[in-house]
């Protein structure tokens, strides 16, 4: 999965949860400022973010920032399915969850700047807004799906802009061998 870089949507590493952690900790302290050294709970939510992204084998945990908003986390991650989906599958997905997911606003589908179906939920309730996207690759078994939270949800639209923007670029066409990578098997 390719994404494009997106202004306000920080990127944190994945190489290890305590990088994780201590990345998103710092994005966290200079988004708070003088108030972070105050606020315990900054540490603890850096580590339980990083914990979920590692557990869930994320491709992506950015800080997603905008100034008439609050900050939210966004996840994202690319997950096997049965087979190749399409519009017609975009279109049974967003059935089933707008009838078995409690607390749902809204579902809607589209298509992403490259063509590909998009699903996408949004939810607001008493724990913040969440908004996923589940971006479906028609050529191959997998689909990208993109977590976005706000637990605040001041400036819920500004942030949803955001990631909406990143979701639009996807790009899940298999990367290209780098150069070198690939040894002969003649020697």
């Amino acid at each position: 999965m390719k994404l494009p870089a997106v202004p306000g949507i920080s990127p944190v590493s994945l190489a290890s949860v305590e990088r994780t952690t201590a990345e998103l900790h710092a994005l966290m302290v200079r988004l708070r400022g003088p108030d972070a050294a105050r606020d315990l709970g900054l540490e603890a939510a850096a580590v339980q973010s990083a914990e979920i992204a590692h557990e869930q084998r994320a491709g992506l945990l950015a800080l997603v920032e905008h100034r008439d908003a609050d900050p939210a986390l966004l996840i994202a991650g690319v997950v096997s399915v049965d087979g190749p989906l399409d519009e017609t599958a975009a279109a049974d997905l967003g059935h089933f969850v707008a009838d078995r997911t409690p607390g749902i606003r809204e579902v809607s589908s589209a298509r992403t700047g490259r063509g590909y179906p998009v699903v996408i939920v949004e939810r607001i309730g008493l724990a913040g807004a969440q908004l996923q996207a589940v971006v479906l690759d028609p050529d191959r078994p997998r689909a990208a799906v993109f977590t976005l939270h706000s637990p605040g949800g001041r400036g819920w639209l500004e942030v949803a802009g955001l990631a909406g923007t990143l979701v639009a670029g996807v790009d899940l066409t298999p990367a290209e061998p780098r150069a070198g990578a690939a040894r002969s098997a003649r020697r």
